[in-house]
């Protein structure tokens, strides 16, 4: 039985600061599909990723008001031209009564968009990822921190990639692959 094709390299490190300088290393040796796992948020690293804020407040922003929006304008048409109630002998469209609900409905709206938002932008649900099964990997939610380059990436080539990580003086050094 033949083994699967790589799926990536990775390197393990035991600082911070060597995981900090590899994620430079591989950048300015032009690797661009590469990722950083750390057991705690790594400004520099993420910085040197180039990873930049996800929209989704503007996703959350833009659901809610399109909601609150779909709310009010449903509660008037109702109200107004559907089914006209006087109670009281208030204006049949009194703007202030459907202002609860509505705000309501936006709030619901928005919550479900940057949540959503959030899962589609981050490529979730994924139950697994071939990094997963390197060898130590589950030292990363621990004290270990690891940089992985994808085999996606047009610069990747096994034993050349094995070979660069290894001169970022790594704790240890593997082929990733598919289980």
């Amino acid at each position: 039985m033949s083994q699967p094709p790589p799926q990536g390299a990775i390197a393990e490190f035991t600082e911070v600061d060597g995981l900090i300088a590899a994620v430079r290393a591989a950048r300015a040796a032009g690797w661009s599909r590469l990722d950083a796992h750390a057991p705690h948020p790594v400004p520099e690293a993420a910085e040197a990723l180039g990873a930049r804020a996800a929209p989704v407040a503007w996703i959350a922003v833009a659901a809610g008001i399109f909601g609150a929006a779909t709310a009010y304008g449903t509660e008037w048409y109702l109200s107004v031209h559907d089914y006209p109630l006087n109670v009281g002998g208030r204006p049949m469209d009194a703007w202030p009564v459907f202002l609860p609900a509505a705000y309501i409905v936006g709030v619901l709206w928005a919550a479900a968009a940057a949540l959503l938002g959030m899962l589609r932008l981050n490529r979730l649900p994924r139950l697994h990822h071939p990094v997963f099964q390197a060898r130590g990997f589950h030292r990363a939610s621990q004290d270990r921190y690891f940089l992985h380059l994808s085999a996606e990436d047009p610069l990747f080539e096994p034993e050349a990639a094995l070979e660069f990580l290894r001169g970022l003086a790594p704790l240890r050094v593997s082929v990733v692959r598919a289980a």
